[in-house]
């Protein structure tokens, strides 16, 4: 209580009231894969594509960065999910080699008056696919400056020239010059005393050598990684506000034959128990390639046996137009389809809601899908929880299921699942200031009210299932569930119970004959 000593005028702030919850976002992906350049072993957050194509192209030999790795399905599985409606997402570039070899491609031109003193470092702008040819020549001009050359950089057909620069402040700095403008590389003045005559780089050639083009020969601990160096997928942990964890590049791993079948099924393992553990969010786990529906069954059940509810798997893989162009490249690639769904998940919270069951919608940027379904084949592995893309005539490339991996029916629905990681996430976080607070009724009554007044938003949002609020969810914090014993030892126990909204899955129309309303 504030003191009152002398005679005066005192202000006082009081309690506001309610404090209004809000919802969490749903739509966050986290990507773990391959890329030929870019950030190593840790979560990056992208906002979009243009901005993944910056971070982990490698430059190609026109000087434009390249995104796409030759057997690696990470590029097309972020391209996937912003092209169907994804917002933002995390990506961790996965690297089996030492942090030596990741070190970023340089190389030291030497000065003309010591060849054993560096003048200039040059280092090239990501990984580049090709060799950069670094050219030192003398000024051209009839009268040049004193101290002055010739820069030329080159990487396949792209060709950079910076004509009469110069170390040091005056005339045309090489460093400014070549850092303002180029593609290639990027410069940086080695730290040494004496005029610009004595330190102008020797006349001659170097090269930055090309980043190794083969793909990665990693184990399955690189995938898995670990928590407290934040890599792989135990790396996401620090990714709070991630909802889905999609592992494209395991199947390439499996592809290459880098992993077998049971080191596939470690990785999704662990990516099962990591969604468990946080509990805020799925893993969209990817089947192995080219599996009839038959062989799809099989592993389903058999192979890999999966039960949870916070992971689902979706069927068959789908054909993409390859972006990679070239003589020895295919015009048509097949590619995990998680990239792809998880971009509908987003698309589908950010149109309809969190509750709506991220189905019966087309997916962007697909040209088929690797293998065609039938009706009779889905009546088998929809009720395993395999998730089927199918084709239909005038409809397009569509997601035609909506099950989770658990055989517990009361989590069968991925939408009922995601909709209890939004109401829980949501109230945790909005509930914070409840901590340390006098645990009274006058506590209880205000828990009551926050996070009544929340859920009865999502119920008029169309999320929870009642004519009322009553019938569609209930709050109870009070004597009964806080006696003395619970309060002395520091809890608060609150229980809410949701009746959620469940997808049509079976729409049954039942005709019979009339005769008619003659009288």
């Amino acid at each position: 209580m504030p003191e009152y000593l002398s005679p005066g005028v005192y202000i006082e702030e009081v309690d506001s009231g309610p404090r209004p919850i809000e919802g969490v976002g749903t739509a966050m992906a986290a990507f773990v894969g391959f890329a030929p350049s870019g950030p190593a072993n840790k979560p990056e957050l992208i906002t979009n594509w243009s901005q993944y194509v910056e971070r982990y192209g490698a430059l190609d030999e026109s000087g434009r960065k390249n995104p796409h790795m030759p057997g690696a399905f990470l590029s097309h599985a972020v391209y996937g999910y912003f092209l169907n409606g994804g917002g933002r997402c995390y990506v961790t570039r996965v690297v089996a080699t030492t942090a030596k070899d990741e070190k970023a491609q340089q190389v030291q031109l030497m000065s003309k008056s010591s060849k054993a003193i560096a003048s200039l470092v040059v280092s090239a702008k990501g990984q580049p696919s090709s060799d950069i040819q670094i050219e030192v020549s003398p000024p051209s001009g009839p009268e040049p400056a004193e101290g002055t050359f010739n820069v030329k950089v080159k990487m396949g057909n792209a060709e950079e020239n910076y004509e009469n620069v110069t170390i040091g402040r005056k005339g045309k700095n090489v460093a400014e010059t070549i850092n303002q403008s180029s593609k290639l590389v990027s410069v940086i003045e080695a730290p040494s005393k004496g005029t610009p005559v004595d330190l102008m780089p020797e006349v001659g050639n170097a090269v930055i050598k090309a980043a190794p083009s083969a793909m990665p020969v990693p184990q399955t601990k690189h995938f898995i990684g670990d928590a407290s160096d934040r890599s792989g997928l135990e790396g996401m942990e620090i990714a709070e506000d991630v909802t889905m964890i999609c592992c494209p590049d395991l199947m390439s791993a499996y592809l290459s034959g880098a992993i077998d079948k049971d080191g596939v099924k470690a990785v999704q393992l662990l990516m099962i128990a990591h969604c468990e553990r946080l509990s805020g969010r799925m893993a969209i786990l990817d089947p192995l390639p080219d599996l009839t529906p038959q062989a799809a069954k099989k592993w389903r059940e058999v192979d890999t046996n999966y039960d949870s509810k916070f992971a689902t798997v979706y069927y068959p893989w789908l054909v993409i137009d390859n972006p990679i162009k070239g003589e020895d490249q295919p015009n048509k690639i097949s590619v995990p389809p998680s990239g792809h769904v998880a971009g509908l998940w987003a698309r589908t919270d950010n149109t309809r809601g969190v509750h709506k069951a991220p189905a019966n919608d087309v997916l962007r940027g697909v040209l088929d899908s690797a293998m065609p379904i039938t009706k009779g084949e889905q009546d088998v592995l929809n009720p395993i929880g395999v998730n089927c893309i199918r084709s239909f005539t005038g409809r397009g490339l569509r997601v035609w299921g909506a099950r989770t991996l658990s055989s517990d029916p009361a989590w069968r629905y991925v939408s009922v699942r995601r909709l209890f990681n939004y109401v829980e996430k949501s109230i945790e976080r909005g509930t914070q200031w409840v901590v340390f607070e006098p645990n009274d009724y006058n506590l209880w009554a205000k828990v009551r009210r926050d996070a009544g007044a929340f859920l009865t938003v999502c119920w008029r949002d169309g999320q929870l299932f009642g004519r009322t609020p009553e019938e569609a969810f209930y709050v109870k914090c009070d004597e009964e569930l806080n006696p003395p014993e619970i309060r002395d030892q520091g809890k608060l126990v609150i229980e809410i119970g949701l009746a959620p909204v469940k997808p049509a899955e079976f729409v049954i129309f039942r005709f019979s004959q009339w005769a008619g309303g003659g009288e």
